[in-house]
């Protein structure tokens, strides 16, 4: 009779391997990589923990200023998440260009002073909670903030997310409302980026929300979020294809809150929580684009299963 083994018996990360079969992948324009990147919780698995030891000590800020070289290494992707609390500077855009090697490619999200039309009531938004935002969808100050300082690194920004959040009925009361702002702000925008919307409001995904992001060649972002529908849901939406590439982000387990997800799986050193229908979902995401020949840049989160790298590797093999 069989027994329950002793010890984990869960095979080693095996980098090299998950490397070749993403740089397949992304050959056939199916480019997948992580939300983010300075995570310890990868140490001996992305990462290499004696790179980043000094004096026979762990030197973090060596770590988070070095380590996306390594990242590369691997992935050939990733999001960054960062940029949506803050307007970078040229210098910071220059050390961050300048600290990767030139065939990783990034997906970047717009500020949330351009796609918040409410501070939300944290403490993290000071005096600034609860108020309108008075920048929100300003379209000069994101192409002179934003835009302009990312113009030299051009070709190497895959695509940029305006993420908004749920907006609540006093905010829209009808998605046509939403639509019509988002059609000027669209309008105004330089070609020469691609563009995609992620929503959180579910009631929006409709003919007028995937008609608006078609006419202006703009990809909706099918995302895993707590109070959207299912990745496996939204890609079966008629007419959700709306651009000729696709973005998809793997955020959350539907019904889970942002604070749950941290609290469970912090430090992210392992998936604690599979989700076998979203990584199915994003298999038929792959295949699909492989199909129809359309890119796809597909981004996963810790804080969907646990640990990006885990989850990334149970879809792809």
């Amino acid at each position: 009779m069989p027994t329950a083994p002793l010890f984990d018996e869960r095979p080693p990360f095996d980098r090299a391997r998950l490397a070749e079969a993403l740089r397949r992948l992304a050959s056939e324009g199916v480019w997948i990589g992580t939300s983010s990147w300075k995570y310890e919780g990868w140490l001996g698995q992305i990462y290499s923990r004696e790179r980043y030891m000094s004096r026979g000590v762990f030197a973090q800020k060596r770590f988070e200023a070095e380590c996306l070289a390594e990242y590369a290494r691997t992935f050939p992707a990733v999001c960054g998440d960062f940029t949506f609390y803050q307007f970078p500077s040229e210098a910071y855009w220059r050390r961050l260009f300048q600290s990767a090697p030139e065939q990783l490619v990034f997906a970047f999200k717009a500020p949330e002073q351009i796609t918040a039309k409410v501070f939300p009531s944290h403490a993290r938004y000071g005096p600034r909670g609860g108020l309108v935002n008075t920048s929100f969808l300003d379209v000069e100050l994101f192409k002179e903030q934003f835009l302009a300082l990312l113009e030299p690194y051009r070709a190497r920004v895959a695509v940029l997310i305006l993420e908004f959040g749920a907006f609540p009925r006093t905010a829209y009361s009808h998605v046509r409302e939403f639509v019509r702002d988002l059609d000027r702000f669209l309008a105004l925008l330089p070609r020469q980026f691609r563009y995609s919307v992620e929503i959180r409001n579910p009631e929006f995904l409709g003919p007028d929300y995937f008609h608006l992001l078609r006419s202006h060649g703009v990809a909706h972002v099918f995302n895993a979020w707590t109070r959207m529908p299912e990745l496996g849901v939204q890609l079966r939406l008629p007419d959700a294809y709306t651009a000729g590439y696709t973005v998809c982000r793997a955020l959350l387990r539907r019904g889970r809150s942002y604070e749950e997800a941290v609290r469970l799986f912090s430090p992210y050193e392992e998936i604690k929580d599979p989700n076998p229908e979203g990584r199915q979902a994003i298999r038929d995401l792959i295949e699909l684009a492989r199909r129809d020949r359309r890119e796809a840049f597909i981004f996963v989160n810790n804080r969907f299963e646990g640990n990006a790298p885990r989850t990334i590797e149970a879809i792809v093999e």
